[in-house]
């Protein structure tokens, strides 16, 4: 796993929850080290988390965790601007990298040791997840795509990259629903959390 690293996207503002998301109660801790955890639980060493709104208390509540952080100066720019940031600290002998989200804190270990198995084994160099047939997160892309990474269309982001190299990607069939479930608003959260943990998430 030594060459394979993982940027955690960390730096929206989180309007439409209402609340701010890497922050928020997840089972015995936060929304962020649920992400951290899962990230390091699936092999992976090098880790970096993307932060801008808040940053100061992301890095706080991560201060016992061994992660690098990169800034985004700008909190309402799109997620590319965040992945450039991310790659852009990555180590310069890693192969490739995960890209994960943190509305995306129930994706299991497993699911990221998927994306590496079929990466390592099968030579596919962009991985994305899919449960009964929608697409989800994280994905695992090769750093031969470096470049195109930190050049992102701003607008349509890793889809455009997804797109310009079609007969490159592998989509791959998980068992679990949480790569493509979303924890957008409010609702979606506590959703989420009851799904996860078989009750409500205490102290909000």
């Amino acid at each position: 796993m030594n060459d394979v690293a993982a940027i955690l996207l960390a730096a929206g503002r989180s309007r439409r929850m209402g609340a701010f998301k890497p922050l928020l109660p997840f089972g015995d801790s936060t929304v962020v080290e649920h992400c951290v955890n899962n990230l390091r639980e699936a092999g992976i060493e090098e880790i970096t988390v993307v932060v801008s709104h808040r940053a100061n208390d992301v890095r706080q509540q991560l201060s016992n965790f061994n992660v690098s952080f990169a800034v985004n100066p700008d909190p309402d720019s799109e997620m590319s601007a965040s992945i450039a940031f991310g790659v852009e600290q990555a180590g310069k002998t890693m192969k490739a990298i995960i890209v994960a989200l943190v509305d995306h804190p129930a994706v299991p270990p497993q699911i990221v040791k998927q994306l590496i198995d079929e990466w390592q084994s099968e030579g596919a160099r962009l991985i994305q997840p899919e449960y009964e047939g929608r697409g989800g997160h994280p994905v695992l892309i090769d750093l031969a795509y470096r470049d195109e990474l930190m050049n992102l269309d701003a607008r349509r982001g890793l889809r455009a990259l997804f797109g310009a190299h079609r007969n490159e990607v592998r989509r791959l069939a998980v068992y679990s629903p949480f790569v493509a479930r979303d924890m957008d608003t409010w609702e979606d959260y506590l959703g989420l959390h009851q799904d996860v943990f078989g009750r409500l998430p205490e102290q909000v």
